[in-house]
Parts: structure tokens; C-alpha cells; sequence
């Protein structure tokens, strides 16, 4: 339904005079968004997935292998859409061996894993920061430590821009889209905390969803507020209490309907599609969650599996045990690292390795004699295997 979300502004950058556009404060007006209908069907069909996926997710031994994983695969994701190309796996090894094959974007994708540790730990604090752009400087600040080294320029971590920035492009006169001028940020930011901790009647999952796009259009910093914008639907889902922990990769759906996703950003300030976005938004939940369902299944089943392998093998140990149920959350490991888990020696922690990997729960992967690295392949093929599904119908 046509409606007008903001105003056009002029503002100077780069030597160019561009239109800034200036969002209204939320929720949406002029009309109001209703959702009953196709957005009350989709909302409910998210939450039912979220219902699921929370239920898989308890199935699963220990809730940390499960938050392990899937925080890091969105943290991986979520610079994927970015540009970075480290994977899953190389963030992994990384955090296995301290050596990287991306190591500038495995920088990143580790800054991503600090802030949203951070960022969370402060709202379960009594005294901790509430969800609000205090907070969000203080997560970019930790996501974007290292990067003016990185990438040149000086992103200024944790401020928010006294200048025009701009999106898309090769120069602010043909950039795809012109974020409001530096003045009017810090009122804009007040007006989404307000509404944040306002009393709107809206679902909180749909809320999150209008967070977002509100966030990424204020777009309060120099880089880096595509992360930051997609880890505040990530806060807001637990902080609301949508979901328990933060167990939904949510990029993953992002990524795989990329050019639907900036589309329906865009046309929520070009054409004040609020509903289009939103039902896409919950689409994306539905799916990522349904996704999450699969993996925790993958998980359980092979995880189990293991367990019965080992515990019939006559050469287990108590060391073995042990370091199998560490696994999941240190699916890659050396020698010296599981010493370290396991609290024990180094020739008792090579016994534990050798075991598993006698019984084919490990797989040495370097090739080398010296410095031998392990992955839990079985795990780590459950936990990236539904990176390859096709696009949703009429994506």
C-alpha cells in the first residue's frame, strides 16, 4: 500500500550536492501496518518454526554445541553478504590453530563472534547497557577493531558519523541509495531507541523486522552497519523473548536471497513497502529456522552415532570420552589444544586423538608430520550441508 516513510534532504559530499533521505520515525503511518492477513499467516508460520527449531535444539546434549556453531555460522554469513570470503571452516581452524588462509576477513568474522558475546552479556547484567545505540557503538566498536589497518581509512569503531556516507556506486552521484545527513542521526537513533523500549502493539518478531530496516536506513556509522543492523534482530528476538538464545542464523536466508533482500530494503523507502519487506523478513525467518531444524537433527543423529562407535571400541579411554563430547564445540583441533580441553597431558590428549581417529570420529586434514590438525568432519559436513539449498519460489 503506497505511503510516504520519509523526506528528502540536500546534503554535500565528495564535492557533490546528492538527496539524503530522511526516514519518519516508527512504526509505519499513513497507513498503518496491518497485520492481519498474509503478514499474521507468515508471522505465525515463523514463530511455529521457531517453536521447532528451539524444540531440536534441546534434543541436542549440550545447548553450547549448538550456540557454538550457529553463532559462528552467522557471524560468517553475516560478512559474507559484506564481501568477505572466509567460511566456516576457515574461522574454525583459525580458532584451532591460530593461522588463517583469509586472515583479514577471519579477523572480521571473529570481531563479529566479540561483539555479539559482548553485546549479550551486557543485557543479561543487572547494571549492563539496555538494547539501544549506546550499546550497538559499543558492539561496533568490537566488530570493527583492526579495520582502518585492514582496509584503509579510519572507520572511527564505535562513533557515529559526523559525515555523509552513501551506498552502492562509484561516487555519491550514482550511488543506490543516500543515507540521511550526519545532523539528523543522533535524532533518529533517539527516536528508534524510544520505540524499541516503546509499547507498540505490533508481534515482537515483526518489530525486529522494522528494527532492521530502520537501522540500516539511519545507517549510523562509516562501514559496517549491515552487520550491526542484522545483530540487532539477533538481540532484539532474545531480548523480547522470541527465542531463548540466539540459535537462528538469520543471514543465511539473507545471503541466499540477496538481491531480493536489498530490494525489499530499498522499496520500503522508495515506495513505502513496509509489507513486502516484512512478509520477505518473516519468509527468511521461516526458512532459516526450518534450516536450523535440519542441522540440529543432522547433528543429534551423528553426535549419537559417535558416541555408541566409541563407547564399543575396545581401545576407548576416559580421555577419548571426553574429548568426543568437547567436539562439537571444538570441531577442529591439534594435539597441544586438546591438552588444553581436556586438562590433562599432552601424551594422554594424543592417546584421545588417536583413538577417535582410529575410529573415524576424527581426520587429519594438514598432511603434515609435525603440527597435525583433526577435524570432526562428520560435524562439520552436518553443520554447513544445507549451505547449498535452492532459492525459495519467486526469489
Amino acid at each position: 500500500m503506497p505511503r510516504t516513510t520519509g523526506n528528502y534532504r540536500s546534503s554535500t559530499v565528495a564535492g557533490e550536492t546528492v538527496r539524503a533521505f530522511v526516514p519518519n520515525a516508527l512504526p509505519p503511518a499513513g497507513p498503518a501496518l496491518r497485520v492481519e492477513g498474509p503478514i499474521d499467516t507468515a508471522c505465525t508460520r515463523a514463530m511455529a518454526a521457531i517453536g521447532r527449531l528451539e524444540v531440536a535444539a534441546s534434543m541436542v546434549p549440550s545447548t553450547e554445541w549448538f550456540l557454538y556453531g550457529f553463532v559462528r555460522k552467522e557471524a560468517v554469513l553475516t560478512s559474507q553478504i559484506e564481501g568477505t570470503e572466509a567460511t566456516l571452516r576457515d574461522l574454525l581452524e583459525f580458532e584451532a590453530t591460530a593461522r588463517a588462509t583469509h586472515e583479514d576477513d577471519v579477523a572480521e568474522v571473529c570481531n563479529y563472534v566479540e561483539a555479539l558475546t559482548y553485546a549479550r552479556r551486557e543485557l543479561a547484567k543487572p547494571k549492563g547497557l539496555p538494547l539501544s545505540s549506546r550499546l550497538l557503538c559499543e558492539a561496533h566498536r568490537r566488530l570493527m577493531k583492526g579495520a582502518s589497518t585492514r582496509r584503509g581509512g579510519d572507520k572511527k569503531p564505535g562513533i557515529i558519523r559526523t559525515s555523509q556516507n552513501w551506498v552502492g556506486g562509484t561516487r555519491p552521484g550514482n550511488a543506490r541509495f543516500v543515507p540521511p545527513p550526519a545532523d539528523a542521526v543522533p535524532g533518529l537513533l533517539a527516536d528508534l531507541d524510544r520505540w524499541i523500549h516503546g509499547r507498540d502493539p505490533l508481534p515482537p518478531l515483526v518489530k525486529a523486522g522494522l528494527a532492521h530496516v530502520q537501522f540500516e536506513t539511519i545507517h549510523p556509522f562509516l562501514d559496517g552497519n549491515g552487520r550491526i543492523g542484522r545483530l540487532l534482530i539477533t538481540l532484539l528476538l532474545e531480548h523480547w523473548g522470541v527465542m531463548q538464545s540466539p540459535i537462528l542464523y538469520l543471514s543465511h536466508a539473507f545471503k541466499r536471497h540477496q538481491r531480493e533482500y536489498y530490494d525489499r530494503l530499498s522499496a520500503v523507502r522508495t515506495d513505502g513497502d513496509w509489507e513486502g519487506w516484512t512478509q520477505f523478513y518473516l519468509a527468511s525467518v521461516e526458512e532459516a529456522a526450518e534450516d536450523g531444524v535440519a542441522v540440529a537433527q543432522r547433528i543429534f543423529a551423528i553426535t549419537g552415532k559417535d558416541r555408541r562407535r566409541l563407547m564399543s571400541h575396545a581401545g576407548a579411554t576416559v580421555a577419548a570420552i571426553h574429548l568426543l563430547d568437547l567436539l562439537p564445540s571444538n570441531p577442529i583441533v591439534t594435539v597441544p589444544k586438546a591438552t588444553t580441553l581436556l586438562d590433562t597431558t599432552a601424551p594422554t590428549a594424543r592417546k584421545a586423538v588417536e583413538v577417535l581417529e582410529r575410529i573415524g570420529v576424527l581426520r587429519e586434514t594438514s598432511g603434515k608430520q609435525r603440527d597435525r590438525v583433526y577435524a570432526y568432519q562428520a560435524y562439520l559436513q552436518a553443520l554447513t550441508a544445507d549451505e547449498g539449498r535452492a532459492e525459495r519460489p519467486g526469489a
